[in-house]
């Protein structure tokens, strides 16, 4: 008798005492139970599994093709191979050798964003993980004060606390506003001083910056305004900037530029009020001496 058909016979002569009714009972039962939980869990051990697989046991990063091994099967990723000679794990020298089967593998994963704690619950192509994650909108922001190099990172909410307590960033609210720029001596454009102000305007955040630096050889001053969020949702906005004096003023109308965009690559698109300096002195008045520059300007909703 073949193995498994005793058994088979035995559950049926088991059943036979019991009802029809009851058999059909029974068997709804069984139907009904969720056999598909330890199958998933199963599931998910393996995927895990494959994904500490696809770790780099020098640097922990995902590893991506060419994924390398050494002749024993020890992995590593192609950054760290380009500076290892001999594999990290057991010290043998390593070749040219590919991990196509590990490679092969990763193509049939989906696994979530890196920012999944933060409200991301995407899953993702092994291969288009990395991609989706370097846009993805749920990432930290970067401090956008310009001062300093300041490394620190985190949501809007954090970022805005951020900037008042760590660097005493004036904060006010409303949609417009009227700024006075002094400076004593704005002959040292290259010893640029740095400004930056935030205003909270239709429940959202908006830095206005006020620089001065040099355009190639010509001393200017910049002003300009960045949303504290996605690009996106920048473009639900625009602003005006005007500065003038004794008749004459200069205007600019934009559309702020989110905060995911650093602060140098927009000031260097000039996508703002740029004011050269003769100007500026000019609406200054006085001897030329001492930069007063006033700066007014509104936010509102497209």
């Amino acid at each position: 008798m073949a193995p498994g058909v005793g058994a088979l016979k035995e559950a049926a002569g088991s059943l036979s005492k019991y009802s029809n009714s009851e058999v059909l009972m029974m068997k709804a039962e069984i139907g009904n139970t969720p056999i598909r939980s330890s199958t998933s869990v199963a599931e998910k051990h393996g995927i895990n599994g494959v994904h500490e697989l696809l770790q780099c046991p020098t640097c922990a990063d995902s590893m991506y093709p060419p994924i390398h091994q050494c002749p024993n099967g020890h992995t590593l990723c192609a950054n760290c191979r380009r500076v290892q000679n001999c594999c990290p794990t057991c010290r043998f020298e390593l070749g040219n050798i590919r991990c196509l089967a590990l490679e092969k593998v990763a193509e049939s994963l989906e696994l979530p964003c890196r920012y999944h704690s933060l409200g991301c619950h995407g899953l993702f192509p092994y291969y288009n993980k990395l991609k989706h994650e370097k846009h993805c909108s749920f990432r930290p922001y970067t401090c956008p004060y310009a001062s300093s190099e300041c490394s620190v990172t985190g949501d809007i909410p954090f970022l805005v606390a951020h900037l008042k307590e760590d660097h005493s960033v004036d904060m006010h609210d409303g949609c417009t506003f009227n700024h006075r720029y002094v400076k004593s001596n704005p002959h040292e454009v290259e010893n640029a001083t740095w400004m930056l102000t935030v205003f909270n305007c239709f429940g959202r955040q908006f830095c206005l910056h006020f620089e001065a630096f040099l355009l190639g050889t010509a001393p200017v001053y910049m002003a300009f305004l960045r949303f504290m969020g996605e690009d996106r949702d920048a473009k639900k906005f625009c602003y005006t900037l005007e500065v003038g004096a004794f008749g004459r003023k200069l205007l600019w109308q934009g559309v702020p530029r989110s905060i995911r965009d650093s602060h140098r690559k927009v000031r260097d698109s000039q996508d703002g009020l740029v004011i050269p300096r003769s100007l500026a002195l000019y609406f200054s008045a006085g001897d030329g001496q001492e930069l007063k520059l006033r700066v007014t300007g509104r936010i509102w909703k497209v």
